[in-house]
């Protein structure tokens, strides 16, 4: 069984823990007061610390390592030249890949554009991530995330080594791709395909090892192959479509296999979010109504972590994001009281 602990926001109504170290430690993102800019935060010995930004918004998307190193979005004061809003915020400021380290935010290169996003640090500091070329990009179109109506340039995966920005390959007829989360290994997992935001952006779910691309497959569909995270075993989890492209199905891939892990009883689609070097996943199922429970997906059972907490705990578990090697999770709750 679990005990729950609320960490709190920066101050506004809404915050999502995305990492949990080995330490205990957590990063994510939270709303400050008004709700209307989203800062990243670094949580530890039970203080949450806003990590800033150069301009208004700042994120953090996934894990981060265990120096404390964490690969942000974090936006400049700098209104963007190509009028993009490549991070998102509805903001059209310049968006470049960012690490906050040692107390500051250190900016990284991209491959001659403006924007990109340091998704993902690993231990020995080599962060996974996405870059701009100067390339414009005829795929944004048929958008359907708010974003790509806004950039217009090509995005390439890519991993930055002591800085140094080096290019990962996409699979043959794919423009652009995401390098999205990277083990102590070196290999990075992500999607290969079209324009970030539009309904082809993960036409397939990928893996590079020593700067080669590898499909991992998919579970039937055609598009939405998205890699959440990659354990030190090479194990990635994540979603992706079922036969008719009308909901996704949590999936592990493992030594070339991608397993679907279904849904929770009843539940309509789910999704892999996290996994530890135990093989332990987790992630969110939901019903058709998009109404979500967090899981925990152990030795082929998946199980609600709502029936392993407290009878009468003030928060429900919507979903998991990410679970450390001493079995901690951190993820997102709703306040019963509230609603937040």
């Amino acid at each position: 069984r679990y005990a729950v602990t609320d960490l709190g926001t920066l101050g506004g109504t809404f915050s999502s823990g995305e990492g949990i170290s080995n330490r205990g430690w957590v990063d994510g993102f939270s709303t400050l007061p008004g709700d209307t800019i989203t800062h990243a935060f670094l949580w530890r010995d039970s203080v949450m610390t806003d990590l800033g930004t150069p301009g208004l918004n700042s994120l953090v998307l996934y894990p981060f390592n265990e120096r404390g190193e964490v690969a942000m979005q974090a936006e400049t004061s700098t209104p963007d030249p190509l009028g993009e809003d490549f991070c998102g915020f509805g903001t059209n400021l310049v968006c470049p890949p960012s690490v906050w380290q040692r107390g500051a935010l250190t900016q990284l290169p991209t491959l001659g554009g403006n924007n990109g996003q340091a998704k993902q640090v690993n231990n020995r500091g080599d962060v996974a991530g996405v870059a701009e070329n100067t390339t414009p990009d005829t795929t944004c179109q048929d958008c359907v995330e708010g974003i790509c109506p806004f950039q217009v340039l090509q995005t390439e995966p890519v991993l930055w080594k002591k800085d140094r920005i080096q290019e990962l390959p996409t699979l043959p007829g794919d423009p652009d791709g995401i390098g999205l989360v990277i083990n102590d290994n070196g290999q990075v997992a992500g999607t290969s395909g079209k324009c970030i935001g539009s309904a082809d952006e993960a036409l397939h779910a990928v893996i590079w090892q020593n700067g080669t691309v590898t499909d991992l497959g998919n579970l039937g569909g055609t598009t939405n192959n998205h890699p959440q995270y990659i354990n030190n075993r090479g194990e990635v989890v994540g979603y992706s479509n079922l036969p008719g492209d009308t909901t996704n199905h949590a999936f592990l891939w493992h030594k070339g296999v991608m397993t679907d892990l279904g849904t929770l009883s009843g539940d309509f689609s789910s999704f892999g979010e996290a996994i530890n070097d135990n093989g332990d996943v987790g992630g969110l199922s939901c019903d058709m109504s998009g109404n979500c429970r967090a899981f925990l997906w152990q030795n082929g059972i998946m199980t609600d972590l709502n029936v392993l907490i407290s009878v009468g705990s003030p928060l429900f578990l919507v979903d998991v994001l990410s679970i450390n090697s001493r079995g901690e999770i951190v993820g997102e709750a709703v306040q019963n009281s509230t609603g937040q």
